[in-house]
């Protein structure tokens, strides 16, 4: 039996990332290329039509699966860049409330 260091991956999932430019950026998987790399776009400055390829070993991967996102990938195979912006902005505000919550 393989252990993997890291859950599996899921499309709709929030993922926050380690590497690079955009370190500290919480974008969408809205692909997954293969066990090493996903596609991921947050519906801003990456949108749905170029996503960003990462390698998952750079990506904290969130708890959170947005099922707006889930629902629209499996209907239509495409999801609207509002759709990815409010799903960031509802992580966003959770991990806020969450952090305030800690504060007092």
């Amino acid at each position: 039996m393989k252990v993997k260091h890291h859950p599996e991956p899921q499309v709709g999932q929030i993922v926050k990332t380690l590497r690079g430019r955009d370190a500290g950026t919480v974008y969408v998987i809205i692909g997954i290329v293969d066990e090493r790399f996903v596609l991921i776009a947050d519906g801003d400055k990456r949108k749905f039509d170029q996503p960003k390829r990462k390698n998952l070993q750079h990506l904290e991967l969130q708890s959170m699966i947005s099922s707006e996102v889930v629902h629209s990938l499996q209907e239509s195979g495409r999801v609207t860049n509002g759709k990815l912006r409010y799903a960031v902005n509802v992580y966003m505000e959770s991990a806020n409330s969450n952090a305030e919550e800690k504060g007092e």
